[in-house]
């Protein structure tokens, strides 16, 4: 299979997860980018990042417009990450490529398991800003060492911790995700001068074309249905991954 049709078919994926569940593209965009398109794992969190970050600023244009976007409470959580994000970024690049697939490997794993376990609103319940802004730092400091948006642990902290809404959590993550991920690039800049552009910008409009598909799949489907499903391909992913590292 060529390369292009390969950037094509998983950048189609990851704009699904993104559209539909408001998280999870970048935790399937890494590995993809490593073992089918040939990246390193530096540059792949690089890549997924740009990728992430075009995607979801499409994507969230388009929840606001529905109004699904909490901008009160997504400022909220993203300024939290904004220096981890960066202090990450600049960690990453000093970390083994091994330490980085492993420790992304446990991250898609623990994130699977988190996302087969339903969040419990806590609509009635006074907000803490404390455990908001440290589930946001957290976020941020995920996003800068491992490339990943953080919108599979951003939509049920959203929704646990300050009481939104499933939809109106999935609008809000692509705030934070976007700002996270913009934060991390940041640091990062000097790791992009090798990237394939030729990979990457198919990439990135196949996943935006995958995120409309993904908002209109999250319509017509429940959102746990959605989350089980994506839930078992991250195990999947984090399993192969391991695998690989120990053979």
């Amino acid at each position: 299979m060529s390369t292009l049709i390969l950037a094509l078919v998983a950048g189609g994926l990851v704009g699904l997860a993104l559209g539909g569940l408001g998280g999870g593209g970048s935790v399937l965009a890494v590995p993809a980018l490593i073992y089918l398109l040939d990246f390193s794992p530096s540059s792949a969190i690089t890549a997924s990042l740009i990728i992430v970050t075009v995607t979801t600023l499409t994507s969230l244009f388009a929840h606001a417009r529905d109004g699904n976007v909490d901008w009160r409470a997504g400022l909220l959580f993203a300024g939290a990450g904004i220096l981890p994000a960066m202090a990450g970024g600049l960690l990453a690049a000093r970390l083994p490529d091994a330490l980085l697939t492993s420790a992304f490997a446990v991250i898609a794993a623990l994130a699977a398991v988190r996302m087969l376990r339903p969040s419990r609103p806590a609509e009635g319940l006074p907000v803490r800003p404390g455990r908001a802004v440290a589930a946001g730092a957290g976020l941020g400091a995920v996003t800068g060492v491992l490339g990943v948006g953080g919108g599979f642990l951003a939509v049920p902290a959203l929704v646990s911790v300050l009481g939104l809404r499933m939809k109106a959590a999935v609008g809000t993550s692509l705030l934070v995700i976007a700002v996270n991920s913009i934060a991390a690039l940041a640091t990062r800049g000097g790791t992009a001068d090798g990237l394939d552009w030729s990979v990457i910008a198919p990439f990135t409009g196949a996943a935006i074309l995958g995120a409309r598909d993904g908002r209109r799949l999250a319509a017509r489907l429940a959102g746990s249905r959605l989350q089980q499903i994506f839930a078992y391909v991250l195990l999947a992913v984090a399993a192969f991954m391991l695998l690989e590292l120990a053979l």
